[in-house]
């Protein structure tokens, strides 16, 4: 078997209160030294500038025109336009008293003038920090307050939010984007600036000279939404995201074959996280075109077959459902189609398990049967990366199977930069973990042993922890959280990874996710969900338990067509909403959960004894999920709670 990591540092046994820590490695692409920001690119800004050189007519952002309601085409702005756009902005930024190292917010979901106006930041040295778009008034003026921003950009359907907070933002000066009249005057009423983007763009001076930008100087303070707290201000560097997307580039210049101007990406999942901040970054360095979605998950496919993208990106949820959706048409198509494409997976499936590569496993059942699946995703996507969570092995199986597609799994954080462990491309053995360490990053595990975890044991297990060249600079304002992660150089992940024998890390566990039953029993929670996921009766799981109460409960949200399949069968009569309601129907649930359990060989302990179905998937509108969708924990319990409480006293009486 082959090994893509390197040891550079033996392992550490305890000492006093400091637990042992297995070896530290690195990917043997960085064998040689870690990789590092190379010399003469200082700001994301020289990414930019520099294929505008190189490609100045080539399409760069692109939206779908929108006809009495209806979208239509893709309509693109050039490399070029895009720049003097931006050039423009950046001088008008100045203009209003903004100068470099002050803040400036930028407010909405994915657009052009996003883009537009973060490299308008990065012209002129302005820190940018991303307003979630997902996380309500309440977080954005502690945002705004908190980094004292002075400016923000702000998207017409966000311009009442921002408005609810004028009053308590002391810092925020001006702010522009689509207003009216009234909403004009209800600023100005507090002392604050409104200019439309063209007002924003007029006000530019000409030939106005952009400041020296340095690699250690700021270039967004990235606020994390969290499950708990308030949100938390990582500080990234230039140095830290140019190292970050030149990993990208090195990567796959070594493993398979990097972007170019001729590649298309569809960009959906939110900018204001790193993980697709830094792909549209490579993006704009490669040449490659962006184009953005309309903002609506209902019409997400759509999109998807207008652009015809040949770079994916998405999160587990987003990879599930087209997983799901694949897999209803082949299950109502004809037994003489269903045996087919049985056949073509199976004998795809074991040439990828021989060590083929995508292109090469089977040429023929791609063209005969997968490439009607490959349609799914406009027909043209060559790679797909999931990231934000681990992926279900089954889904990715799938996805390496049918969609001709070199699927990449990795994990990161906003603290790492993005991507911090990535899957190598065509290598089957790194399916179901996250890959190696990034080129730019050494990685090691340290033993939690309360919780049964032992990195110097012969199969190392531990929390993960980092150092490099793509970390965070700190929390802003925030030492004392600095300190809780940081410890002798390492940063502390929180999350528990397995070392596998191909020097790749598979995420188990997370550390703080985990809890005691009444009975003295620790359940990691996360591990639980994960298996539960695995009955196909149900898209979201949310399980729960605590110290007081010897057994658990769980809200799950039930896959549509599966149980109005089984109410057809058992003639159970009703709507969605009803049979989510119906005794037999929760019965039925919940013993296929607990069969998933069994056969995954869960304790009697880690079996659920009472269930809810939830009819509506659990969303960020509820404030139950983050921007990439992981559980936020105290929010479902508040929301549930009268339902939990109920499942506990149900459960007793049974």
């Amino acid at each position: 078997m082959e090994v893509y990591t390197i040891q550079v540092e033996e392992g550490k046994p305890t000492v006093g209160n400091k637990p042992s820590c297995g070896p530290v490695y690195r990917c043997i692409y960085a064998k040689d030294g870690l990789l590092e920001s190379p010399v003469g690119i200082d700001s994301p800004w020289d990414f930019f500038s520099e294929s505008v050189k190189r490609y100045p007519k080539n399409q760069m952002l692109g939206r779908r025109q929108v006809i009495d309601g209806k979208a239509g085409n893709y309509v693109w702005q050039t490399y070029e336009e895009a720049y003097e756009v931006a050039l423009k902005i950046g001088s008008a930024i100045r203009q209003t008293g903004v100068n470099l190292g002050d803040c400036s917010g930028i407010y909405g979901s994915n657009c052009p003038e996003w883009l537009i106006a973060m490299e308008a930041c990065n012209s002129q040295g302005i820190c940018y920090v991303p307003l979630y778009d997902s996380l309500g008034p309440n977080a954005v003026e502690f945002i705004i307050n908190h980094a004292e921003v002075s400016i923000a950009f702000v998207q017409e359907n966000k311009m009442h939010s921002i408005l609810m907070c004028l009053p308590r933002c002391a810092h925020l000066k001006s702010i522009f984007g689509m207003v009216t009249g009234e909403q004009k005057k209800e600023a100005e009423n507090v002392g604050v600036s409104c200019f439309s983007w063209k007002e924003f763009v007029f006000m530019a001076t000409a030939n106005c000279k952009l400041p020296p930008k340095r690699k250690d100087d700021i270039c967004t303070i990235m606020y994390t939404s969290g499950t708990t707290g308030e949100p938390k201000g990582v500080i990234l560097t230039n140095k830290a995201i140019i190292a970050e997307v030149i990993n990208n580039e090195h990567l796959l210049l070594e493993t398979d074959k990097v972007f170019t101007e001729e590649d298309s990406y569809l960009s959906f999942l939110p900018l204001a996280h790193v993980f697709d901040q830094i792909m549209e970054i490579y993006c704009i360095y490669k040449g490659a075109s962006i184009g953005f979605w309309q903002g609506d998950v209902r019409y997400l496919m759509e999109d998807i077959q207008e652009l015809k993208p040949t770079i994916f990106c998405g999160v587990p949820r987003v990879y599930d459902r087209i997983y799901t959706g694949i897999n209803q048409k082949i299950s109502s198509g004809g037994l003489s189609a269903r045996m087919s494409f049985s056949l073509a997976y199976v004998y795809k499936l074991q040439n990828l398990r021989r060590g083929f590569k995508q292109d090469e496993a089977s040429p023929f059942f791609d063209r005969l049967i997968f490439n009607k699946i490959r349609q799914v995703t406009g027909g043209r996507v060559r790679i797909m990366i999931s990231g934000a969570a681990p992926l279900p092995r089954h889904v990715e199986e799938f996805l390496r199977v049918t969609t001709c597609s070199v699927v990449i799994q990795g994990y990161g954080l906003t603290e790492s930069c993005s991507g911090c462990f990535t899957s190598i491309a065509n290598v089957f053995s790194m399916m179901g973990t996250v890959g190696v360490p990034a080129a730019t990053i050494e990685a090691r595990l340290e033993s939690v042993l309360e919780l049964g975890y032992d990195a110097l044991s012969d199969v190392p297990r531990g929390e993960i922890c980092l150092r490099g060249n793509t970390l965070f600079s700190g929390y802003h304002k925030r030492a004392d959280l600095l300190d809780e992660v940081l410890v002798d150089g390492w940063f502390h992940t929180g999350d528990i990874g397995e070392w596998q024998p191909n020097g790749a890390m598979k995420i188990i566990d997370r550390k703080k996710n985990i809890f005691k039953l009444s009975q003295g029993e620790y359940v990691a929670v996360e591990v639980l969900e994960n298996t539960y996921m695995q009955c196909p009766l149900v898209t979201s799981v949310w399980v729960y338990g605590n110290s007081f109460e010897s057994f658990l409960v769980s809200v799950v949200v039930p896959e549509k067509n599966s149980l109005e399949e089984w109410a057809a069968a058992n003639k159970v009569k009703g709507s969605f909403e009803l049979l989510c309601k119906h005794p037999e129907a929760r019965k039925h649930v919940l013993e296929e959960l607990n069969y998933t359990a069994r056969k995954h060989q869960l304790k009697g302990f880690e079996m659920l004894k009472a269930v809810h179905l939830e009819p509506s998937p659990f969303d960020m509108e509820r404030d139950l999920i983050t921007p990439t969708f992981k559980l936020k924990r105290p929010q479902l319990l508040k929301h549930f709670k009268e339902c939990i409480d109920g499942l506990y006293r149900e459960a007793k009486v049974l």
